[in-house]
C-alpha cells in the first residue's frame, strides 16, 4: 500500500506543481515565482478526484492485437482525527490479447532500423514521438485533460490486486509496472517494434518506434480531475469587494 501511495504522488506531480510548505498554507510568492506561472497552480485542497488512463494497442499486418490499459484513481479525503488529507489511489490493469485464431502466423521481422531517440528519456514535461522504419504504418499518440467541478467525488472502483502484470503471445509482449517512480505502460511487438507510455515525476511520454510494415499501433492517455465547489472561497471574496466599496471615494 505504502508503493502504491508513492506511485500516486509521482503521477500527481507529473500534472500538479504544489508549493513545498505545509499543505493547505498560503504562501507568498516572490515577483520571480509570480513571472513563472502560467494558470496551473491550484490549491489541493480543492481536488477531490484525479484520475489517469492509458492505453495502448497494437495491431500486426495479419490481424493479430495486443495491448493493455491502466487506470488509476486517487481521491483526496479527509483524516479526521489527524486533520490532513489523504489521498487514496486505486489500480485497475486490464491485458488485450486479440489472437483467436492459433492458425494465423506472425508476419515476418521487419527489415526496417530506428535508430537515436535516447535524449527522449530526459524530457521533462510532456513528450510525444512516433518513428518509423517501415511502410504503411498508421500510428499516433493522443493526451486529453478533463478537469470538473463537483461537490463531492465520485465512487471509487474496485482495484486490481497486482499493479505490475504482463502478457506473452506469438505477437509480442505487453506489460504494465511501477517504473522509475511512476506508472509504464510497453508494448513490445515481435520483430514489428514498440510502444511506450509512461507517467511520473518527471512528466508524460508516450513514443511509437516501428520497424515493421503495415502495422497499426495508437498510444491514448487521459488525465481527468474533479475539483470541489467553493462557495466559502466566494463568500470571502465578495465580502472583500464589500470593504473595497467603501473606501470608494464618492462619485467613482
Amino acid at each position: 500500500m505504502k508503493r502504491q501511495l508513492l506511485l500516486a504522488a509521482s503521477c500527481l506531480a507529473a500534472s500538479f506543481q504544489l508549493s513545498a510548505a505545509t499543505l493547505l498554507q498560503p504562501v507568498e510568492l516572490s515577483d520571480l515565482e509570480l513571472s513563472q506561472l502560467r494558470g496551473r497552480f491550484v490549491l489541493p485542497d480543492r481536488i477531490i478526484s484525479f484520475g489517469v488512463t492509458m492505453s495502448s494497442i497494437w495491431q500486426n499486418a495479419n490481424g493479430q492485437s495486443l495491448g493493455a490499459q491502466v487506470n488509476m484513481q486517487v481521491q483526496n479525503t479527509m483524516d479526521l482525527q489527524r486533520k490532513m488529507p489523504v489521498a487514496t489511489p486505486v489500480f485497475n490493469v486490464t491485458l488485450l490479447n486479440g489472437q483467436q485464431n492459433n492458425q494465423i502466423a506472425t508476419p515476418p521481422a521487419g527489415t526496417g532500423q530506428v535508430n537515436g531517440g535516447a535524449g527522449l528519456a530526459q524530457v521533462q514535461g510532456v513528450a510525444q514521438s512516433v518513428r518509423t522504419a517501415g511502410d504503411y504504418n498508421q500510428a499516433g499518440n493522443e493526451m486529453t485533460i478533463d478537469v470538473k467541478q463537483a461537490n463531492s467525488a465520485p465512487p471509487l472502483p474496485n482495484g486490481t490486486s497486482s499493479l505490475n502484470q504482463s502478457l506473452t503471445s506469438d505477437a509480442g509482449v505487453v506489460a504494465v509496472a511501477a517504473a522509475n517512480n511512476g506508472l509504464q505502460l510497453s508494448v513490445q511487438a515481435n520483430g514489428q517494434g514498440t510502444a511506450l507510455q509512461t507517467i511520473g515525476a518527471n512528466g508524460v511520454a508516450q513514443a511509437i518506434a516501428l520497424s515493421g510494415n503495415a502495422n497499426l499501433v495508437q498510444n491514448l492517455a487521459n488525465l481527468s480531475v474533479v475539483m470541489k465547489n467553493n462557495p466559502t472561497a466566494l463568500n470571502n471574496i465578495n465580502c472583500a469587494l464589500d470593504q473595497l466599496h467603501t473606501l470608494r471615494p464618492t462619485g467613482y
